[in-house]
């Protein structure tokens, strides 16, 4: 990369650092129509009427959550993106403020564990009605609690290398104990003798192949740390069941379920991710033809010869940032096996900064075919396209 390439990306995520922190780190959700109180009671206590106002929302380009009630808060997902975020900033500038924005995040977070469950856990900061169930605001999910748990993880695994900041177990013991919630908590059962699979919330029996191997990834990461086969044997299981449903075109399903048969380009970014990761930690090669199949099926199928992220593998609309940014960390991540991966990773923030950054610092949400929703989302679109920025900026570019 030249320095103009390097100096534009760092622009763009200090301009998107700014507009975050000038917003406190609290924002909208594309999904917390049910925060309105008003709509929250035009439900009627109907799950697809809740469906309905959600989907409105988060289409609309217009942002009316003020005029119904709707407020900004701290979401969960977020803040453990911003903990992993601002932690490879601090190592990677040294500034102080941004090591008390990490104290910050860790203290959060520790502070608004889900409670009565085995473990620690993390949901959503509003109502979530979904396709297959119902989940009050503050359900924990898989997802949440693996991305925070990782979160947590990286204090460890990226230590500061000035040698100031010593953790002691506390990350440790949280994501230990984040295990704990998806061995105990979560739905389970076993296919095959040699395979498992974990649902997406104490709720539901639902299992989505990225959530499932997230999970695999947490319990490989404390596992190989802890030094717990019981860990490390039930994630193997896990990545079992997910890898051998994948499709002969090295595609998968979101899920297994029988509305869950769509494939789309952040969530296959997320299992390739979390399937190298986890032979990584395990040290095996029995998932090798599985990741150079995943991986070139993503790269050939999710972005048109411009560059341009596809939202699923069948149709390009909505242009959606989370693809940009899940895309930047699936490129970063196969540096190793692709020689192409980091300027692909490149080229990728350079589209979405051209393409769909405003001028005032944020990300919008999506482009449509027709139109364009410029609502700043924060977990969905601003934690996760900092997420990216700050790995290019931190990891990868020298």
């Amino acid at each position: 990369m030249t320095n103009q390439d390097i100096d534009k990306v760092l622009k763009t995520l200090l301009q998107l650092n700014h507009w975050i922190e000038q917003e406190e780190f609290k924002g909208y959700d594309p999904y917390d129509a049910l925060n309105s109180t008003l709509l929250k009671r035009l439900t009627f206590g109907n799950r697809r009427i809740g469906q309905v106002w959600v989907q409105l929302m988060k289409r609309s380009p217009i942002n009316v959550r003020p005029l119904l009630g709707g407020t900004k808060g701290y979401n969960p997902k977020g803040m453990g993106l911003f903990l992993a975020s601002y932690w490879r900033l601090y190592r990677h500038f040294g500034q102080a403020e941004d090591f008390e924005r990490v104290r910050f995040f860790a203290n959060w977070l520790q502070n608004n564990i889900a409670h009565g469950y085995h473990g620690a856990c993390w949901g959503y900061n509003f109502d979530w009605p979904n396709r297959g169930f119902f989940a009050p605001a503050g359900t924990p999910t898989i997802v949440n609690t693996v991305f925070i748990g990782l979160a947590f993880i990286d204090l460890l695994a990226l230590p500061d290398p000035a040698g100031i900041v010593d953790w002691g177990d506390m990350p440790l013991e949280i994501a230990r104990s984040a295990c704990e919630f998806i061995m105990r908590d979560l739905w389970s059962d076993r296919p095959a003798p040699d395979e498992q699979r974990f649902s997406y919330t104490p709720l539901d029996q639902r299992c989505v192949h990225n959530a499932n191997l997230l999970g695999a990834w947490l319990l490989a990461e404390v596992g190989v740390r802890s030094k717990e086969t019981q860990l490390t044997d039930t994630a193997l299981r896990a990545v079992r069941y997910t890898v051998r449903r994948q499709r002969t075109d090295g595609s998968w399903r979101y899920g297994e379920g029988s509305n869950d048969g769509w494939v789309d380009n952040f969530h296959t970014g997320y299992v390739l991710v979390a399937l190298k990761r986890i032979a990584q930690l395990l040290d095996t090669h029995e998932f090798d033809q599985a990741i150079e199949q995943g991986y070139a099926y993503w790269t050939a199928t999710m972005f048109l010869t411009d560059g341009t992220p596809k939202y699923y593998a069948d149709r390009v609309f909505p242009i959606d940032t989370h693809c940009v940014a899940q895309g930047i960390l699936t490129y970063l991540e196969f540096a190793d096996r692709d020689p192409q991966a980091t300027e692909l990773a490149r080229r990728l923030a350079t589209w979405g900064i051209a393409n769909l950054q405003d001028p005032v610092g944020y990300f919008h949400y999506q482009i449509h075919q027709h139109y364009r929703i410029r609502i700043p989302y924060m977990r969905w679109t601003q934690a996760w396209m900092q997420r990216g920025l700050t790995e290019l900026i931190t990891e990868k570019i020298q």
